[in-house]
C-alpha cells in the first residue's frame, strides 16, 4: 500500500501531520527527517538496490526513504523505536489483508536490542543483505560496531551519520580521527564518503553537519583472529601510550598462567616485527591482525 500524499520536503506540512496525529519528535531518539529530496535520491542511488533485494532500514520515521526503497523493488525490513511512527508505517506500507504478501516488514523497538534476535530468526546469511538509514546520532557508531563485532556483515550499506562519525569511519592510520572504530569498519568494508549534508536539509535541523557514507563488503577478506576486536579496543583505550605498554596491559587480561605480561608483549611485538615505541593510531589493519594472531599463539603455547 502506497503512503498517502505527504510532502516529505516541507517542514510545515510534516509538522501539521504530526500535530494532527498527536505525534512528536523526541530529541533523545535522534529523530530528524531528511527533507531534501535531492539528497534522499542520491542516497538511494548509492545503495544500488535491485528488485528483490533484501534491505534493512534503520529509523524509517514516517517512511520517506521506505517509500523510495519499495519503489525500487526492495524488500524492506524497517526497525523503528517510536510507537507512534510505527503505527503510521503499518498504515502506509502493510497490506490491508493480513494474508497478503508484503515487501515490507516492521520490527518495533530499540534496534540495538532487537536486531540480533531478528537476524537469527530471519536470515541464514547477511552477506546478500543491504543496510540503509539515516542513523540516529546517539547510536550510529554503537550499532555499526555491534554488527561488525557480532560477525553480521552486509553486502552494502549506505547510511547517514554525524560528520564526526563519518570522519572516524573513513580515517586512515596516522590521522587525528583514526580510532578503533576506523579499524573495525576497515576490517570488513571498503568505506567511501559520499557527501556532506547541512543541518538545513533536515527537520528539525540538527546542530551539526551530517554525511552519507557507503560501505561495500571486501571480497576475499581474511578471517581475523578471535582476539582482534578486543585487542584493537584495548590498544586504543590508551592511545597516548606506546604499544609496548598497552599491549602488556591487554596481555595481562588474557593470560591464564603466570607468564609476565611484559615478556609476552615483547615476544609478540618481536614476532610481528613491530616497534613497541609506536602508538596504536599508527598501526595498519594488517599489523593489528598480526599482533592478535601472535598473541593468541603465545598465550595458547604458554598455557599448553
Amino acid at each position: 500500500m502506497l503512503p498517502p500524499s505527504i510532502n516529505y520536503d516541507s517542514p510545515k506540512e510534516l509538522r501539521a501531520f504530526l500535530e494532527e496525529r498527536g505525534l512528536g519528535m523526541r530529541k533523545r531518539l535522534g529523530q530528524n527527517f531528511l527533507i531534501n529530496r535531492a539528497f534522499r535520491s542520491k542516497l538511494l542511488d548509492a545503495l544500488e538496490l535491485l528488485p528483490g533485494n533484501e534491505v534493512w532500514e534503520i529509523g524509517p520515521g514516517l517512511g520517506a526513504m521506505t517509500a523510495g526503497l519499495l519503489q525500487r523493488g526492495g524488500r524492506v525490513t524497517a526497525f523503528e523505536i517510536d510507537a507512534g511512527f510505527a503505527g503510521t508505517l503499518r498504515e502506509f506500507f502493510l497490506p490491508e489483508s493480513p494474508g497478503q504478501d508484503s515487501a515490507f516488514r516492521l520490527v518495533e523497538g530499540d534496534v540495538l536490542k532487537t536486531w540480533y534476535d531478528f537476524s537469527r530468526d530471519g536470515f541464514h546469511s547477511a552477506e546478500e543483505l543491504f543496510l540503509f538509514g539515516n542513523l540516529p546520532y546517539n547510536i550510529a557508531a554503537i550499532l555499526l560496531a555491534d554488527f561488525i563485532e557480532k560477525g553480521f556483515f552486509f553486502k552494502r550499506a549506505v547510511v547517514t551519520v554525524q560528520l564526526e562519525v563519518a570522519k572516524r569511519m573513513t580515517a586512515r592510520p596516522g590521522s587525528a580521527d583514526y580510532s578503533s572504530f576506523s579499524v573495525l569498519c576497515a576490517s570488513v568494508y571498503k568505506v567511501s564518503p559520499l557527501f556532506v549534508i547541512k543541518p538545513s536539509s533536515f527537520y528539525p535541523a540538527p546542530r551539526v553537519d551530517s554525511q552519507g557514507v557507503r560501505l561495500d563488503i571486501e571480497p576475499g577478506r581474511k578471517k581475523l583472529p578471535g582476539l582482534f576486536y578486543p585487542l584493537v579496543r584495548g590498544l586504543f583505550s590508551s592511545r597516548r601510550k606506546t604499544i609496548r605498554n598497552t599491549l602488556s596491559n591487554f596481555a595481562a587480561s588474557v593470560i591464564m598462567g603466570n607468564d609476565p605480561p611484559a615478556a609476552v608483549a615483547a615476544e609478540v611485538l618481536s614476532r610481528a616485527g613491530i616497534s613497541g615505541d609506536r602508538r596504536p593510531e599508527t598501526l595498519e589493519l594488517d599489523e593489528f591482525a598480526a599482533l592478535a594472531a601472535f598473541l593468541e599463539e603465545v598465550v595458547s603455547h604458554n598455557e599448553g
